[in-house]
């Protein structure tokens, strides 16, 4: 037995649980059903766009397997309805001065932080995360509402430009919100990717309709509850919640902008939907993201932190590692760094701090990690932490897990998991690991770990990535509101975050005006006298090095 195996293999965690295998948090609390009780899901079910007698399908608590919530489903119809009463508050909401509009979203940011324990009951009953990954929610919100409440004005304002002809023409280029924005959200950041999305719309001057993913559509409606709360018109954002398939081409079908995070798959059909519309589309989509440990690195910090790049929300975040990249001069090293601190984690589903992994949303995520985990040992790969389902918690937890010799025919290798599962590949020189992480058709997110700041930059630039993390799983990245945040290639379209997120909800409108002078013949000049002066205007100007 190697050094490494050893130590993979003896380390134990201390805790409740089957020997070898994660231990349990200790549980105790509230449960889900006194978290949210049938008078909290009929109160917020109200704010659905669902007409008639509309089709009520049931959600289940991922944490327990119970019956959550039954849920209003709308229609076709419905969403026209929608986009009609968001189409008649509009006008009036972009109307008003952008420090009105920006001030919904200060008060939006300070209720929020003091009534954040209702949402994280929310959050975790309908995604079954551990609470402090739900947190992680209420922060980046707060931080967007912040930072497009304070920046608005800024990015929002008309901009003087160059004119054809300086001091002859006065040239502003203004920005005009779209109108409404269908704004399709998923169920792994039920909080962040509906109403942080929302946000910068809606202080644009815009009006959303919003199809939530149906099974975490109540935090989407206690978000939209406390908005209106803090002073949005209630019109404005309209929720809408039935089958993708059907629901979403529906949205696209009336927007004037859409706004998507969820599969590949199902963004290029977005796209092309909105293509042939004519409408714009930003999209967030997968990845298959890449963590680089140079040998320069601080091993104990960088297992430490490829813990939470990898398990963080049970790896059901579109920005996790699920593949480490490491200089095998140190990844034996690392390796049983990151096996021990992996194995220490503790797994729980109570409603309140202290589990450090919680369960898979649903019963599809679970048999696809469980598909990657046991096909690549079936062909070979060897389990170093973890590799198993722990129903003796709840009915879709499954352990984090730690793959080696994954090669490049298995289906985790190269197929995005979105489960707590990372493979290790180990490289000898930088050109070789950069070309390994960039060896993907995603580029959402990376991360770099070394000693040397200046040379983890030069190894971010050379990565494919929207995102590059130095010394930091995600967060850094992704926390840094005034920069923006998204993917290339396979990964998506547009950005989130800084003048990019805000922009892409509004159209660029320039408007000049040309005075003393038209940019014509004029003056008795005939064509060919007009053709002289402009051509030795144009040289004088480049002389002076206008711009």
């Amino acid at each position: 037995m190697t050094d490494l195996t050893a130590a993979a293999t003896a380390t134990e965690p201390a805790g409740t649980g089957s020997p070898g295998r994660n231990p349990a948090a200790p549980g105790g609390g509230r449960t889900v059903a006194s978290a949210v009780p049938p008078s909290l899901v009929d109160r917020l079910v109200t704010g659905v766009t669902a007409t008639g007698e509309p089709r009520v399908v049931e959600t289940v608590a991922p944490l327990t397997g119970d019956r959550l919530a039954g849920l209003p489903q709308s229609t076709p119809a419905d969403v026209e309805v929608a986009f009609e009463l968001a189409r008649r508050a509009q006008p009036a909401w972009a109307a008003l001065p952008v420090r009105r509009r920006a001030a919904v979203l200060l008060r939006f940011h300070d209720l929020l932080l003091k009534r954040q324990d209702e949402v994280l009951d929310l959050i975790q009953a309908e995604t079954g995360k551990a609470r402090l990954h739900a947190f992680e929610e209420v922060l980046a919100v707060a931080m967007s509402a912040r930072h497009y409440a304070r920046a608005a004005q800024g990015y929002l304002r008309d901009k003087r430009r160059g004119g054809a002809l300086p001091v002859l023409t006065r040239t502003v280029e203004a920005r005009r919100p779209k109108g409404v924005i269908g704004h399709i959200s998923p169920w792994n950041y039920p909080l962040e990717l509906s109403v942080g999305d929302a946000l910068p719309a809606f202080v644009a001057g815009n009006a959303v309709v919003n199809k939530p993913d149906t099974q975490t559509a109540l935090t989407a409606l206690w978000a939209r509850e406390l908005l209106i709360e803090a002073g949005l018109p209630a019109d404005l954002w309209q929720v809408v919640i039935g089958d993708g398939p059907v629901i979403g081409p529906a949205v696209v079908e009336h927007a004037d902008y859409v706004s998507f995070t969820g599969s590949t798959r199902t963004g290029r059909d977005v796209a092309q939907r909105a293509a042939a519309r004519l409408v714009g589309a930003s999209l967030e989509l997968g990845g298959k993201n890449a963590m680089l440990v140079l040998a320069d690195a601080d091993l104990a910090r960088a297992a430490e932190g490829a813990v939470r790049a990898c398990f963080s929300s049970a790896g059901q975040l579109c920005i996790s590692i699920e593949r480490l990249l490491v200089h095998r001069s140190v990844a034996d090293e690392f390796l049983v760094r990151f096996a021990a601190a992996t194995k220490a984690l503790r797994l729980g589903g109570g409603l309140a701090y202290g589990a450090d992994m919680g369960s898979l949303v649903s019963g599809r995520q679970l048999e696809t990690t469980t598909r990657h985990v046991e096909e690549a040992v079936k062909a070979g790969a060897t389990v170093v932490a973890g590799g198993q389902a722990r129903p003796d918690l709840g009915p879709f937890f499954h352990e984090p897990t730690i793959l080696d010799g994954v090669t490049p025919e298995m289906a985790v290798c190269g197929e995005e998991t979105f489960g707590p599962v990372v493979s290790i590949y180990r490289f000898d020189t930088e050109d070789e690991a950069v070309a390994a992480a960039n060896a993907t058709p995603y580029g959402l997110n990376s991360s770099v770990w070394t000693g040397d700041a200046r040379r983890g930059r030069a190894v971010a630039a050379r990565l494919r990535t929207g995102t590059v993390n130095i010394n930091e799983a995600y967060a850094a990245a992704y926390g840094s509101v005034a920069s923006p945040m998204g993917g290339m290639g396979d990964s998506g379209l547009g950005r989130r975050h800084g003048a990019e997120g805000i922009l892409r909800f509004t159209e660029a409108q320039t408007i000049a005006g040309q005075r003393l002078m038209p940019i014509a013949p004029a003056f008795g000049l005939d064509d060919r006298q007009f053709a002289a002066v402009m051509t030795g205007g144009l040289r004088v100007l480049k002389a002076l090095r206008f711009k």
